[in-house]
């Protein structure tokens, strides 16, 4: 996959699955902005691609000031509140400045709650709508102007299959990336004709922070999952970094609309 001369903003990179699709963006060839909420993660993150790709930081900096044998990959760390449209809006204008104007843009910041609807309360309810669909709504709208004008952008949005079939003491986090997958799929019917596709990618049980919310609210739950998964385990942040990749580039280029489950067959539509 040859991502070279594109640009890739990732949002949620501080970690889990944010930070392992801006790698594999990276080793494609992409020129990686890795965003979050924690900037220290992000950084963090960006610094890793570079330490493993001998990239370079934005601005030109070759990692350890050292030529090394992989081709480099610029790639930067940003601080991004997702829930904040004037972050939001600086963050895309400094990448675009430092790394130049993203063409590839993934939404993946998320946060859940685990526990029964009767237990939660609307501070929650309020916190899981702005960060999982207001945020991903945003992004979005900051980016698709300067795609449009270029005519050509990929935009994956990082869903999950509980937005398809809900998920036990999830039903707001379910809400909202049902909201998701709905939003991708209006978005690429308005969009497809300046040559941007819009996909969800959903990923079923993953090892993650949020995953172990699972164990944490209920090991018996948790336990249920794994042992309802036709392949026998639980998702790895490497599982789901592929498809966003292979989405990324020109050989999904008739590829849009779409809410593609990765999740060893637990969900099969």
């Amino acid at each position: 996959m040859d991502l070279d001369g594109h640009v890739a903003l990732v949002t949620g990179a501080g970690g889990g699955i944010g930070a392992e699709i801006a790698r594999r963006l990276a080793a494609a060839g992409a020129a990686v902005a890795a965003a979050d909420l924690d900037e220290p993660a992000a950084l963090a993150t960006a610094g890793q691609i570079r330490g493993a790709a001998g990239g370079e930081a934005a601005g030109g900096e070759a990692a350890g000031g050292e030529a090394a044998a992989a081709p480099p990959v610029a790639v930067a760390g940003y601080g991004l509140d997702v829930t904040d449209s004037a972050s939001v809006a600086g963050t895309v204008d400094r990448v675009t400045a430092e790394l130049g104007p993203p063409d590839i843009v993934v939404n993946c910041a998320g946060i859940d709650k685990i526990a029964r609807f009767a237990d939660t309360d609307e501070r929650t309810w309020r916190s899981l709508i702005e960060v999982n669909l207001l945020g991903t709504i945003a992004v979005c709208h900051a980016v698709l102007g300067p795609m449009t004008a270029r005519g050509w952008g990929r935009i994956i949005n990082i869903g999950s299959d509980a937005g398809k079939v809900g998920s036990s003491a999830e039903a707001v986090y379910s809400a909202t990336k049902g909201g998701v997958i709905a939003f991708t799929k209006a978005l690429a019917r308005e969009v497809a004709a300046a040559g941007i596709t819009a996909n969800c990618v959903c990923p079923g049980p993953t090892d993650t922070p949020l995953l172990n919310q699972v164990a944490q609210y209920s090991q018996r739950l948790y336990d249920s999952l794994a042992r309802a998964i036709p392949l026998r385990r639980i998702a790895q942040p490497s599982d789901i970094a592929p498809l966003v990749v292979f989405l990324a580039g020109e050989q999904a280029g008739y590829i849009t609309g779409q809410a593609l489950s990765v999740s060893g067959g637990l969900t099969m539509s």
